[in-house]
């Protein structure tokens, strides 16, 4: 075995060794002149003028170039409302696998807490029978009185944020209604029992 080792060492020695090669032309070689492309016979031109026929339309294929003409408008709004609902539903397929996520990993008790909560809103529909006003109130109402009951804290940052959007809203209402009341009522060519007026 030690004498096959030593005679594949040797030639593979060899094969890592580098060499410089130098190539210069003969001098004795005649000068070689270049061909142009246009030259070449693969390369030329045809001398026979051609001319493009358009065949002319069948039946069927008339027919069909009707129907496109007379669906692209409808096809143009389908693919504009198509391009305005695609990030909508991605955001929805979203929203519902990370539900479905949250759902087959839930705390313990959600399950309970939220069929009381669905539970609350079925009665409050079931009272609010007759007034539409009431229907649109009690079911909400009484889910998020069940939900308070259960999460205390969320329901008190909610109700302050709440309370703080209605205040905002009912300020900027105020100011609107004083606001007309000053441009309408507080002129003084709409007074009627003016001192010069007597």
């Amino acid at each position: 075995m030690f004498k096959v080792i030593q005679r594949s060492v040797g030639p593979a020695s060899l094969s890592l060794l580098t060499f410089r090669v130098y190539a210069s032309p003969k001098k004795d070689s005649p000068h070689k002149t270049s061909v142009k492309v246009n030259e070449l016979s693969l390369y030329s031109i045809p001398e026979g003028q051609s001319k493009y026929v358009e065949e002319p339309r069948t039946p069927l294929e008339e027919s069909i170039s009707h129907l496109r003409h007379y669906c692209e408008p409808y096809t143009s709004w389908c693919q504009e409302m198509y391009s305005q609902t695609k990030p909508r539903m991605q955001s929805l397929v979203q929203w519902g696998l990370g539900s479905y996520e949250y759902l087959q990993n839930a705390p313990p008790g959600i399950f309970p807490r939220l069929g009381v909560i669905g539970f609350a809103g079925i009665v409050g529909l079931l009272l609010a029978r007759g007034s539409k006003i009431k229907k649109l109130v009690y079911p909400p109402g009484f889910m998020g009185l069940a939900a308070s009951l259960y999460y205390p804290q969320q329901a008190i940052v909610f109700v302050q944020v709440t309370g703080e959007k209605l205040y905002d809203w009912g300020l900027r209402g105020y100011i609107v209604v004083e606001d007309l009341w000053k441009e309408n009522f507080q002129k003084p060519g709409n007074v009627k029992n003016s001192p010069g007026n007597k």
